[in-house]
């Protein structure tokens, strides 16, 4: 009798569960919860879009998110776009990836580190990230002050160097440089956003600031104005030995004397590509009006920065490191643009 009561109650238990299973809702197989949709729609029947861009108002990403962001919200009737300031490239990945934002923008190593699971995104590599397009050219720009003594890469050993925020593409590109360049362990590294490192190198409290930016960039102008400014020249052989480390999508990129105040003189750089970014779950409507939005509006985005008037639809897969979304694709074949095979999505 004590068996049968006992496995009575075992019994029980299970029924227990299989119901609490199917209380919970919106379950598949399994007993797992479904989760919320990537993109919801607000009370006015628009889709809500968060855009990630970058540290804030001295950062181009900000900018150019933002007015896409005022942009949208003008052009369409269907959608609601929000911008906000992030971390940059890395954390916009991993922000995409958690479905926390539905659109980003961040550079094209950092997509390929994502997806591939390398560096920052070490076995945990962000598939679900698809691309709008590539934007535009954003060179490494370290910068000085012009009346320091320090005039190569090899004068920052035993200086206080600004690397980017913390988590940030930028971050992560300045070690690989000053890496390749022999000095990454002779300087003080400091972690800042861009407006704390113009505070910082204008007051003497840091020696030079790396960052990786379009040019001219609000931030180094925001510096110069109050104190004169060098750009240090990233010469080839370290621009050889990052492509020989495996890093072929840097190019060599020449920024002209005159830029900032203080700069006498042409620098020679690498560069990467900012790429458009989103979550593969995003409607293909809503990521097709963004696209047709995005280059549809280009005078209005060189509002916020000039850098816009280098995007150009023509050049959208340059540097290319994740597949396009079909939206996207939907957009670029209306416009007569072949896609080749490689950048459409194989699911």
């Amino acid at each position: 009798m004590r068996k049968w009561k006992a496995l009575g109650l075992v019994f029980v238990v299970l029924l227990s569960i299989v119901a609490a299973g199917c209380i919970s809702g919106g379950g598949t197989s399994g007993g797992t919860t479904t989760s919320k949709p990537i993109v919801q729609k607000n009370s006015e029947g628009k889709w809500e879009i968060t855009i990630y861009t970058g540290s804030g108002p001295g950062s181009v990403y900000f900018a150019i998110g933002s007015m896409l962001a005022k942009v949208t919200n003008k052009k369409s009737k269907d959608i609601y776009a929000k911008a906000v300031t992030s971390g940059a490239s890395v954390a916009n990945c991993k922000a995409v990836g958690k479905g926390e934002a539905q659109l980003a923008i961040a550079q094209n190593d950092v997509t390929w580190y994502a997806w591939e699971g390398k560096f920052q995104f070490e076995g945990k590599p962000v598939k679900v990230l698809r691309a709008i397009g590539t934007l535009y050219p954003e060179p490494v720009q370290i910068v000085v002050r012009a009346d320091s003594g320090i005039k190569s890469l090899q004068d920052l050993a035993g200086k206080k160097v600004v690397v980017g925020a913390a988590g940030s593409g930028c971050a992560a590109t300045a070690e690989r440089v000053l890496k390749a360049a022999g000095v990454w362990d002779k300087i003080e590294p400091v972690y800042q956003t861009f407006e704390e490192a113009s505070q910082s190198l204008v007051l003497g409290q840091v020696d030079a600031e790396f960052t990786v930016i379009a040019y001219p960039a609000p931030a180094i102008n925001q510096i110069a104005v109050k104190v004169p400014v060098r750009i240090l020249s990233i010469p080839d052989d370290v621009i050889k030995k990052l492509h020989d480390q495996g890093y072929p999508f840097y190019v060599k990129v020449i920024i002209p004397k005159g830029t900032y105040k203080g700069m006498t003189e042409d620098a020679q750089t690498v560069a990467v590509k900012s790429t458009l970014i989103v979550h593969k779950d995003v409607p293909d409507e809503v990521v097709y009006e963004i696209t047709k939005i995005l280059y549809g509006n280009l005078d209005e985005l060189a509002k916020a920065h000039q850098v816009a008037k280098q995007i150009d639809m023509h050049h959208a897969f340059d540097g290319l490191m994740v597949p396009l979304h079909p939206g996207a694709i939907k957009y670029y074949e209306e416009q007569g643009i072949t896609v080749p095979d490689k950048y459409k999505p194989k699911e």
